[in-house]
């Protein structure tokens, strides 16, 4: 596979550069569909999909993979990166770019006027058909608070509607000094597992009649390396992460 992208990146740019954990993402991707039927077939999407890396391996075996991020200038160059593969995908259409931005009401608005409509915008058939994703992706989408409740906002609106999901979440830590901590800490890290309980804490709200997500951290070392030139290191992590709709 062929991508396009920069080797360094200012923050609003962040998605033209592939990352850490967007190899490790990919790397338990092509696990799965090396050792498991489990993604064959399936309808997915990805969140934040910067170069569409991890998504585009999917396609191999997915029905449908819808890469979803937020910027003309990088879903541009997703876009390009799904034209550089077209060769080695399954066909074309498999893959579908669409612009997502998680400040923004979900489901998009629809436009029905085809002559109107923006290369990136959604149709209503598509949307009928991320109702049936069974499985989330995303990589490198924890660096701030803000960003972090908007992506749990907007998972919470996928995850509640249509058919069971589960979302595979890759980040990595970064650690910057804070002047409101003065200390060094993992921007956006806190606030990510503030969102997270474990099964126990979920059947425990309520007894199971609320809401909640609920995450499990995956053991990379399980992982076999199948993508080469990077460097693990000790801050990346990879999540299982699913919702619970509650009783109610």
């Amino acid at each position: 596979m062929k991508i396009q992208h920069n080797i360094t990146s200012p923050i609003p740019s962040v998605g033209l550069q592939v990352w850490n954990a967007e190899l490790i993402l990919s790397d338990f991707v092509l696990h799965k569909m090396c050792t498991s039927m489990e993604f064959h077939g399936i309808v997915s999407l990805e969140l934040g999909a910067g170069t569409g890396l991890a998504g585009m391996l999917l396609a191999h075996a997915a029905k449908t993979v819808f890469l979803t991020d937020h910027g003309d200038q990088i879903l541009e160059n997703c876009l390009k990166n799904v034209q550089l593969n077209s060769g080695v995908l399954n066909h074309q259409k498999v893959v579908y770019v669409r612009e997502l931005d998680w400040t923004h009401p979900w489901p998009p608005k629809v436009s029905s006027d085809l002559a109107t409509q923006e290369r990136f915008s959604w149709s209503s058939s598509e949307l009928e058909e991320v109702q049936k994703a069974s499985l989330l992706l995303a990589a490198d989408v924890i660096y701030s608070d803000d960003l972090t409740d908007a992506l749990f906002g907007i998972l919470e609106r996928i995850m509640s509607q249509g058919s069971e999901k589960v979302l595979y979440l890759a980040l990595e830590k970064r650690y910057n000094f804070s002047l409101d901590d003065l200390d060094v800490v993992a921007n956006g890290y806190l606030n990510f597992r503030s969102y997270l309980k474990d099964d126990s804490e979920c059947e425990g709200l309520e007894l199971g009649s609320l809401p909640c997500f609920m995450g499990k951290c995956i053991d990379v070392a399980e992982i076999p390396q199948y993508v080469g030139g990077y460097d693990r290191g000790d801050d990346v992590e990879l999540w299982e992460i699913r919702y619970s709709k509650g009783k109610l």
